[in-house]
This record gives C-alpha cells, structure tokens and sequence, in this order.
C-alpha cells in the first residue's frame, strides 16, 4: 500500500470527538483524575452501604447480590447516545481478541463480586474491612510483576499507611456480626474474601496491560466501552449461576420476607446497581488515566472516609481511631498524589531542557 493510499485512508477514518489522554492539558488531566476518584469513592461507599442494607434486612440470594453489581451497564450507554462522536474507532488488535479480552475480565469481574458478596453476607463489618485491606498489598505485588510498577519512598508510604488507616477502622469497628453464622459459614466467607481481594488486585493489573498492549485506545470513551462489555459478560454468568444454584426460586419469598417491603427491596438492588457502575467507571478510569496502583489506592481510601460519612448523614459522634484512621488514609492518597506532582514537574524540567538543547544547535 502506498503512502497516498495510507493517507487517504487515514483521512476517512473517522475519529472521537474527545481528545486523547495524552493529548490533555495539565488542567484537565487532574480534572479528570478528580472526576474518577469522586465516582470511585461515592459509589463504592454508596454500594457497600446498601448491599449491607440488603444482607441486614432480609437479603440472603448472593447471586442476586453479585447480578445487582453488574447488571447496571445499560446507564454507560447514555453518553454515547447523547454525544455519538465520542466514540473511538476500532482498535487494529483482531477483535476475536478483544473480545476475548472482554470475555475473560467479565467472568474474572464476576467470580469477583460473588466472593465479595459471601464475605458481606456472612462477616462483621469489622472483619470484612480488616480483610479487604490486603487489596492493597496484592496490588502492590501484581503491579511490579504485570505493570512494571516503579515503587519510591512516598508511594511505598502511601501503600503501608492506608493499609494501616483501612486496618485501624476494622479494629475500631464494635458492629456485631450476622446471626447464625457458624464457624464453617465464617471460614468460608473469610476465605472467599481473601480471594476477592487477591482477585480484586490482580483485574486491576489485568486490565491495565489490556489497555495498553491490547487495546490501545486513546481517548476516555474506552472506559465506558470495556465497562459496558466486561458487564454484560459478568452479567449472564450471574445469571447463570443464579438459575444454575437453584436461587432464582427463593426470589419470590425472599422479596415478601423483606423487612423493610418489596419496593424497599427493588430499590435497594436498582441503586446498587447504578452506584456499582458509577464506582467502576471510576476504577477503570483511574487504571486507564494514572495506574492499576493508584486506583486500589483511592479505592481503600474508601474504607476509612465510609464512618466519616455516615458520621456526617446520620449525625453520629466519631471516635478518636476513627478520626486517626481518616487523617491517615488522606495523608496516604496525599503521599501517592504528591509523587506524581514531583514526576511531572521532573519531566516537565526535562522536556524544557531537551527544547532548549535544541534550539541553541540551530
């Protein structure tokens, strides 16, 4: 093929309306760094909350929980509907393997959500957060072995003291445990949790080279492409699994023994369901725009400022760990920020200097 023929094609190509990440300005880089975290956090602590909700009042289908987690997509669609040019051309990777990529993060993101969902049923609060804070750890171990993730003193320091921020909020937590959970049912469950932890870390890592070996998109709207597909996978196999357990003809009693009514009970899995994509764009945005790393870290960020909002909504009065566990999860995520202020400030003097070089050989 000619260089006229390449050029021609090129040129009828047709491309997004949004301007690829590496193309952003210093302003809008962190906007839509903030943006992500935002949706990270409020939906992470929004969907835990109600899915607490869910097992507290009568919930016990953990397919229903792990479909209410995934099931949500459908709302990623509006902003291709509502802005059509944002969407990227096709990628050059064959799409059997994008597909195939796809395939495999929505039955990970699945298998995910169900050993989550077991610990939440059957663990304290305490416990739960105690355990989810090896997330962290395993990130930190995947990043190095997958995304070649370089490690220096403050992002060191911001994976140890949220791990201890997200810690000190499991011990400081007196909320009693599920009734009836006998020491098989615990084990289980902390096991499974342990799972999805190490699960949790590695579809971070996961997707991160799937973004950058596979994929190779530029722009934001590939964010909202891969959520919308991993779901739909992650989907039908919980659908599978829900009509494969023998769940699906519990549903009906258990929508009548809700505690708190039938609409209480549609309403708490239709808002889990919109707060669990909410806090997946936010995830795979942060993977796509900084690191796998620097998601999991804001997503622990989310377990020590979860008391301080309900300190806030129900007017509760916080103890002295817990207000300790907030400062060091901030000062945490701060070390981590930081670090990438101090890379980009070097790069930026690096960049001036390798344009000064320049000029003065002209």
């Amino acid at each position: 093929m000619t260089e006229k023929q390449d050029s021609k094609e090129a040129k009828h190509e047709p491309t997004s309306s949004l301007t690829p990440i590496n193309e952003l300005s210093r302003w809008q880089w962190w906007f839509l760094v903030c943006l992500n975290i935002s949706f990270l956090l409020i939906g992470q602590g929004t969907a835990i909350i109600l899915l607490r909700f869910y097992y507290e009042h009568g919930g016990k289908s953990k397919w229903t929980a792990t479909l209410a987690q995934n099931a949500g997509f459908p709302i990623l669609f509006i902003p291709f509907i509502l802005f059509p040019k944002m969407k990227e051309p096709s990628v050059k990777s064959p799409l059997w393997v994008v597909l195939s990529i796809y395939l495999f993060l929505g039955l990970l993101i699945a298998g995910d959500h169900l050993l989550f969902s077991v610990g939440l049923e059957y663990l304290s609060s305490s416990t739960y957060t105690m355990i989810c804070t090896t997330k962290l750890a395993f990130s930190a171990v995947f990043a190095v072995l997958l995304n070649s993730q370089k490690f220096t003193i403050l992002i060191l320091n911001s994976v140890v003291v949220l791990s201890l921020s997200a810690s000190l909020v499991g011990v400081s937590d007196d909320t009693p445990g599920p009734p009836d959970v006998d020491q098989n049912k615990y084990t289980f469950a902390f096991t499974a949790t342990l799972a999805g932890s190490a699960l949790y870390a590695f579809l971070l890592s996961i997707t991160q080279v799937s973004f950058e070996k596979i994929i190779k998109k530029e722009t934001f709207a590939v964010v909202l492409e891969l959520q919308i597909y991993t779901s739909m996978v992650a989907s039908c196999a919980s659908l599978v699994g829900l009509f494969a357990s023998g769940e699906w003809k519990l549903l009906r009693s258990e929508i009548n023994s809700f505690h708190e009514g039938s609409l209480s009970y549609a309403m708490t899995l239709i808002w889990t369901a919109v707060a669990w994509q909410i806090c997946s764009v936010g995830v795979v945005g942060l993977i796509f725009i900084v690191s796998s790393l620097f998601s999991n870290v804001i997503s622990t960020l989310s377990l020590p400022l979860s008391p301080l909002a309900v300190a806030i909504v129900y007017n509760y009065t916080m103890d002295g760990a817990k207000i300790i566990a907030v400062l060091l999860g901030i000062w945490g995520a701060f070390t981590y920020v930081y670090q990438y202020c101090v890379d980009g400030y070097k790069s930026a003097r690096k960049n001036r200097a390798i344009h000064l070089g320049k000029q003065s050989h002209c």
